[in-house]
C-alpha cells in the first residue's frame, strides 16, 4: 500500500461524460463479450463502466448505485475474467441478505460463464444441509451465500473451508448489515484469506456499511453513480389518497384501468399478501403471493411462474422489494405504504430498469399522511395524484365485499389446515415421546431383577 495511505480510505472516481462504451473497452476478454451479447447487454451501465476497469486492475471497489443498475455484471465478469486467467476451485464469495437474490446472482453466473464452464453452488436457509455439503465437496468455483447458512457450513461441514478464496463480494451490503448479519459477517471474515480482492455494492452508504469498508477492504476505489436517495428518471410517480375502508375496491379499479400490464404489488404482512391475492383470484386476476412464511419451493415458484410471465400479478412483502431483477415490471403498486422511506426506493426500483419505462402508485390512506410526506422529502419531488373516476371505483365495492368475503373463509380455512397439520405432527412426537418413556420404564425393570 502506498505511503501516507490510509487502510480502508476510498478514492473517488469522477463519473465519464463520454459516450456509453463496449465491454471490450472496459477491458473484458473476447469470450466474456460475447456471453453479454447472448444475454442482451449491449451497453454497459454507468457502474458497470465505473467499476469493471478498475476491478480488473486488482482494485477493492465500493460500488455505490441505484436499484436495477447492473451491478451484478460490474462484479461477476472481473471475477470470472480473473478466474480465466488462474483457473482455480472455491475461487470466489458472494453474500447476499436474501435466498431469492442468491438464486438470481447465481443464474447470472452460469449464464455468463456458460462457455467456459463455471460451475455455482446457492447455500442459503429453507433448503436441506446435506444435499448442500454434497454440492461444497465437488468445490464449486463460485458460492453464492446468505450468511447465516454459510457460518453453519463453515462451522459444521467436515473438509470445507475457503483459505484459498481469491475475491469476496457483499451485494446489497447495507441490507445484509441492516438484518442483523453483522456477527457471521466477522466470523466470515477471519476464516478467508487477508489477501483477496474485495467488491462492497450497495445502495446506500450507512455508518455500519462505513465500518464494514474500514474492516474488509484495502484502499479501495469508491464508484458512485448516484450520491443521494433517488429514483430513476423513466419511472413515473403517482399516489391516490383514499378512504381505508375502500383500498381493495381502488386496487381492482387500477388493475382493470392498466389490464395488459405486469403488476408487482408491495404489502406490509405475509397475512395481507395472502389475503388479497386469494381476493383477486376470486375476481378473476392471475395474481400469486411472494411472503417469507412460504417454503422456499413455493417462493420460487411464485417467482418463477411471474418471470415466465405465466402471472401478471405478484403481491410480495419486502422480502421481495431488494434485489430481484425481473425485466418486465410495469406498473409497481404500494398497496400497503412503507414504514421506512427508504423502502419506497427500493420498492419503485423493481420496475423502470435498465433502461426502460414503468409507472409506481402508492395508495395514501387517512392514517398514512405523514409517512408520504416522509416519503415525498426523501426523493425531493412532489407526487402527482393518478387520475381516476370515484363513481366507477364505487359501482365495483358490491363484487369486491363478495370477494373479500370468499378471501377471508379460504384464508381462515389454510390457518385450519396448517394448525391440523401442526398438531399432527405434535401428537406424533407425543406418541414417540409415551414410546421412549416406556421403553425406558422397562429397560430399567430388566436392570432391577
Amino acid at each position: 500500500m502506498a505511503a501516507g495511505q490510509e487502510e480502508g480510505v476510498a478514492v473517488e472516481t469522477e463519473a465519464p461524460v463520454e459516450e456509453p462504451r463496449s465491454f471490450k473497452d472496459l477491458g473484458v476478454t473476447d469470450v466474456l463479450c460475447e456471453a453479454c451479447d447472448q444475454l442482451g447487454w449491449k451497453v454497459p451501465t454507468k457502474i458497470q463502466v465505473e467499476a469493471i476497469p478498475v476491478a480488473l486492475q486488482g482494485r477493492d471497489v465500493i460500488g455505490l448505485a441505484e436499484t436495477g443498475s447492473g451491478k451484478t455484471g460490474a462484479f461477476a465478469l472481473p471475477i470470472l475474467q480473473a478466474l480465466l486467467e488462474t483457473p482455480q476451485r472455491l475461487f470466489a464469495l458472494v453474500l447476499t441478505p436474501t435466498r431469492e437474490l442468491a438464486f438470481q446472482i447465481s443464474e447470472q453466473f452460469e449464464a455468463l460463464g456458460s462457455s467456459i464452464g463455471v460451475q455455482s453452488t446457492v447455500i442459503v436457509g429453507g433448503i436441506d444441509t446435506m444435499s448442500q455439503s454434497l454440492a461444497l465437496a465437488k468445490k464449486p468455483h463460485v458460492i453464492i451465500a446468505t450468511p447465516g447458512r454459510l457460518v453453519d457450513h463453515l462451522e459444521n461441514t467436515k473438509g470445507f473451508n475457503l483459505r484459498a478464496l481469491k475475491f469476496l463480494v457483499m451485494d446489497e451490503a447495507d441490507r445484509i448489515l441492516n438484518m442483523d448479519f453483522e456477527t457471521e459477517v466477522d466470523k466470515i471474515l477471519k476464516v478467508i484469506p487477508r489477501d483477496r480482492k474485495t467488491f462492497l455494492f450497495s445502495a446506500t452508504m450507512t455508518k455500519k456499511v462505513q465500518k464494514l469498508q474500514r474492516a474488509a477492504l484495502k484502499n479501495p476505489v469508491k464508484c458512485a453513480v448516484s450520491s443521494k436517495y433517488q429514483t430513476v428518471e423513466k419511472l413515473q410517480q403517482y399516489y391516490i389518497f383514499i378512504p381505508s375502508k375502500f383500498k381493495d375496491s381502488y386496487l381492482v379499479y387500477i388493475l382493470n384501468e392498466l389490464a395488459g400490464n405486469s403488476f408487482m404489488i408491495f404489502c406490509s404482512t405475509c397475512n395481507n399478501t395472502q389475503r388479497t391475492a386469494l381476493l383477486l383470484r376470486n375476481l378473476g386476476f392471475t395474481a400469486i403471493p411472494l411472503h417469507g412464511q412460504m417454503s422456499q419451493n413455493k417462493r420460487l415458484g411464485s417467482l418463477n411462474k411471474f418471470k415466465a410471465k405465466a402471472r401478471s400479478i405478484l403481491l410480495a412483502t419486502d422480502v421481495a422489494s431488494r434485489g430481484l431483477d425481473i425485466p418486465h415490471v410495469d406498473v409497481v403498486i404500494n398497496f400497503d405504504i412503507p414504514t421506512h422511506s427508504k423502502d419506497y426506493i427500493h420498492r419503485v426500483g423493481r420496475t423502470a430498469r435498465a433502461g426502460r419505462s414503468g409507472k409506481s402508485i402508492t395508495f395514501v390512506t387517512q392514517y398514512d399522511v405523514e409517512l408520504f410526506q416522509r416519503i415525498e422529502h426523501l426523493i425531493g419531488k412532489k407526487l402527482p395524484a393518478f387520475p381516476m373516476q370515484e363513481e366507477e371505483v364505487m359501482m365495483l365495492t358490491e363484487r369486491v365485499a363478495e370477494a373479500q368475503r370468499i378471501a377471508r373463509m379460504e384464508l381462515r380455512e389454510q390457518g385450519e389446515k396448517k394448525r391440523s397439520r401442526n398438531d399432527n405432527d405434535d401428537d406424533t412426537e407425543e406418541a414417540i415421546g409415551v414410546r421412549n418413556k416406556v421403553a425406558g420404564g422397562k429397560k430399567k425393570k430388566r436392570k432391577a431383577f
